[in-house]
């Protein structure tokens, strides 16, 4: 296709805050992880696709397969809905203990 920019799993995006590789930013709808360090508006590659470690909420429990979501405001990833963005599904089970668990980000845009 001529029209066809880019597969999209991929994106470079202003930096919406200081950013270290591995780090998830969210830019309006668009969720993605930091493929490496970027200054709060600098440009950055966002991952949007594959499996990752995030942070996760603390005292929230994850099921394979449940549906997740980010919360820009303590950057983590949650089981809670509300104004949070869906970031993807949990690729593993998580105790409540666990400070990370494992996410699988689909590159939807919600």
């Amino acid at each position: 296709m001529r029209n066809s920019l880019y597969s999209g799993n991929n994106v470079t995006l202003p930096a919406p805050y200081a950013l270290t590789s591995g780090q998830v930013a969210q830019v309006g709808s668009i969720i993605g992880v930091a493929q490496g360090a970027a200054a709060s508006g600098a440009d950055v590659v966002l991952v949007r696709q594959g499996v990752f470690t995030l942070t996760k909420t603390a005292a929230q429990a994850w099921t394979l397969g449940q549906n997740l979501y980010w919360d820009n405001a303590t950057r983590a990833v949650t089981t809670t809905v509300g104004t949070n963005k869906m970031i993807g599904a949990a690729f593993a089970a998580a105790l409540a203990a666990d400070t990370v668990g494992q996410v699988l980000l689909d590159g939807a845009i919600r």
